[in-house]
């Protein structure tokens, strides 16, 4: 699973990254600091099972600070966009490109009116930079369906498979599936542009993180792009990263996804004092949170339809077979069956697989059960 951050230049993109992520990456305020893709690995938080079954965890694959348990999913942070990329312009052939690893993507966008669709300073309309950006990934999702469109249609004649299984072949490197594009030919045919646009909101649906919420006039401007556009939060990808970086040197404790943070060092000077407290008052206490961590769970977890899932090696313990209580979290898509499940984990599992238990009910389940968020499961195999 990848997700991809996407935007203008000078939207903030990059300081999105690098505060999930921490990552050292080059942040700058002119166009096109993003060259070549950069890729990192941020969190997504859930509660932990071990504060309700009252346990020490020994996580493996994941990290539990205070019961909520942080697990790893992949970050790219791709090249700037402007108008016209599905032609080449700018690094437009690099950015869309760049987009068929991803399987969910984040538009930061400036929410100051300040940064124009080039990614220069001008007083904009930041709902245009949505229009623009949307446009030109359906103009090149829907290029590529034209190149393909009648040699697919001749072919599933011919071999009288479904359309959308000879679209879906020719579409793999989009991570666009069978099933998706079934899904949008019920309501466009391929040859219509719109087409795109559904196949796009299905395949690669998009969460905006409207970024630099704590500037002057930005919240007005956020009310009205809010009115004229679905899925848009607040965010402060600047006080994240300020966040984080205070926390990992000490000098604050602050925990993801957190309306407030603890001084708890003496090595603050004034000036930072300051900043931090600007940051609580005017960014956590008013939008509940920086907005970064709302956003990545927010696409996990809502827009993509993952759950959680820990397999354990001994119910009984809910361990592995080292001892390790609750040792891994696996993310699955909903209606995940366990057998499905058992081929994640291992794929000698799923080829000797026999059954389950599921630690709620203590009872045994089979290869068809489906998994539901926060399960314990513990695999049968043969040996």
């Amino acid at each position: 699973m990848m997700i991809g951050l996407v935007g203008v230049p000078n939207s903030g993109k990059s300081t999105f990254f690098k505060a999930a992520t921490l990552a050292d990456i080059e942040i700058a305020n002119y166009p096109f600091t993003t060259i070549e893709a950069n890729q990192g690995v941020a969190h997504v938080t859930k509660p932990c099972p071990c504060r309700r079954l009252g346990v020490k965890c020994n996580p493996q694959n994941s990290l539990c600070v205070d019961g909520i348990r942080h697990i790893p999913v992949k970050l790219l942070d791709v090249a700037g966009l402007v108008p016209g990329a599905h032609e080449g312009k700018g690094l437009g052939n690099q950015f869309l490109d760049d987009l068929r690893q991803a399987d969910g993507l984040i538009h930061v966008l400036d929410i100051s009116g300040k940064t124009n669709a080039e990614g220069k300073e001008e007083d904009w309309d930041p709902y245009k930079t949505i229009e623009i950006l949307e446009n030109e990934i359906d103009e090149w999702i829907h290029g590529i369906i034209k190149k393909n469109l009648v040699k697919s249609r001749r072919i599933s004649e011919t071999e009288k498979k479904p359309l959308e299984r000879i679209l879906a072949q020719n579409l793999s490197g989009l991570g666009i599936s069978e099933a998706d594009i079934k899904a949008a030919m019920k309501e466009s045919d391929p040859e219509e542009r719109e087409f795109a646009t559904i196949l796009r909101k299905i395949s690669k649906p998009i969460i905006i993180a409207a970024n630099k919420i704590d500037k002057d006039g930005a919240e007005k401007i956020f009310d009205e792009v809010r009115s004229k556009a679905d899925n848009v939060f607040p965010c402060s990808a600047d006080s994240e990263l300020a966040l984080r970086e205070a926390d990992k040197h000490g000098l604050i404790r602050y925990e993801l996804g957190r309306d407030d943070f603890e001084i708890v060092s003496e090595k603050l000077n004034e000036k930072q004092k300051r900043a931090l407290e600007f940051i609580r008052s005017n960014v956590l206490k008013k939008f509940g949170g920086t907005g970064v961590q709302k956003i990545l769970n927010e696409m996990i977890f809502e827009k993509l339809g993952y759950i959680t899932v820990y397999p354990v090696a001994d119910i009984n313990h809910v361990s592995d077979k080292k001892g390790n209580v609750l040792p891994d979290v696996f993310l699955v898509k909903k209606g995940t069956t366990l057998k499905q499940l058992a081929a994640k984990v291992h794929s000698d599992m799923a080829d000797k697989f026999i059954g389950g238990i599921d630690y709620n009910s203590r009872r045994k389940i089979g290869a068809d059960y489906e998994i539901k968020d926060g399960d314990i499961i513990e695999i049968i195999f043969g040996r």
